[in-house]
């Protein structure tokens, strides 16, 4: 089951993807794509729904993020054992545990802003994870029973913010429209082996990741099992797992970063596909 938020910024309506590609409405079924909504026996219910019953949407509307009232947007940096290496830093012992502010949320689609005075804003294709059903001190062997389904996420990051200035990465990762994250919401039956997963990301035409998330360093059962010891997690937290190597700051022998006018394209397998034109921050 593929799961949508569509209309205007901050009147997004649920809706769902039906086996031709057209988006079903869902606000006769269930208020969004949120919190309990994405509890296992709420999203049993919404799979035993007839597509064809359901009222269909005209037009091309745009996409919203695919979750949410989002309560924690938590990431995972350095979980590619390759990018560690093209960054210059040392695979971790640990998951590096950071934050993305959530008002960065905004649809796969819409515009990034390029921070006022930005000259090393970068990307990074990466896995979300989204929780279906909270708890601490979840176990391994089970973690993935928490999870509702899993998304594409677009870890903008400002690398001066994150690395120069001080402080904590949250800096360079939290400016306005840092966190695309969508289409679609893919429910976990329909993704058989998390980490068996191609991703990629291309600007202007030209692709700069190409990964597998058979690589990950810490594996989705064991980063929500630790982040379950730090933190309670709730039903429509998102944890971006982490990303591949060909990030704009580790191009040799020149980093490269983005501009106002570039256009990003970036998907992973069987989750669909992002497009973001980047713009100056006013």
């Amino acid at each position: 089951m593929k799961l949508l938020r569509y209309g205007d910024k901050g009147a997004e309506r649920p809706g769902l993807l039906d086996n031709e590609g057209r988006i079903r409405d869902l606000a006769d079924q269930v208020d969004d794509i949120a919190g309990t909504a994405l509890a296992p026996e709420r999203l049993a219910r919404l799979a035993s729904l007839d597509p064809a019953s359901l009222p269909l949407v005209a037009g091309n509307p745009r996409i919203g993020p695919c979750v949410g009232q989002i309560g924690k947007f938590i990431c995972i940096g350095l979980n590619y054992a390759d990018h560690a290496a093209e960054a210059g830093m040392a695979v971790p012992g640990e998951p590096i545990i950071f934050s993305k502010w959530t008002s960065a949320v905004c649809g796969p689609n819409d515009n990034v802003e390029i921070p006022r005075g930005s000259s090393k804003t970068d990307w990074e294709v990466e896995l979300g994870v989204v929780i279906g059903k909270g708890g601490r001190y979840i176990d391994e062997a089970n973690a993935l029973e928490h999870v509702a389904g899993y998304c594409v996420i677009n870890d903008v990051s400002e690398r001066e913010w994150q690395l120069e200035r001080g402080g904590t990465w949250d800096k360079g990762k939290g400016f306005d429209t840092f966190g695309p994250i969508g289409p679609w919401l893919v429910t976990r039956d329909e993704v058989p082996d998390p980490h068996a997963l191609g991703l990629w990301l291309e600007v202007d035409g030209k692709r700069y990741q190409d990964g597998n998330t058979r690589t990950l360093i810490f594996r989705i059962p064991q980063l929500i099992a630790y982040l379950s010891r730090c933190m309670s997690l709730q039903p429509g937290d998102v944890i971006s797992t982490g990303t591949p190597p060909g990030v704009g700051m580790g191009i040799k022998p020149t980093a490269v970063f983005l501009r106002p006018g570039q256009t990003m394209r970036l998907g992973i397998e069987g989750l669909g596909e992002q497009r973001q034109v980047t713009v100056q921050a006013d």
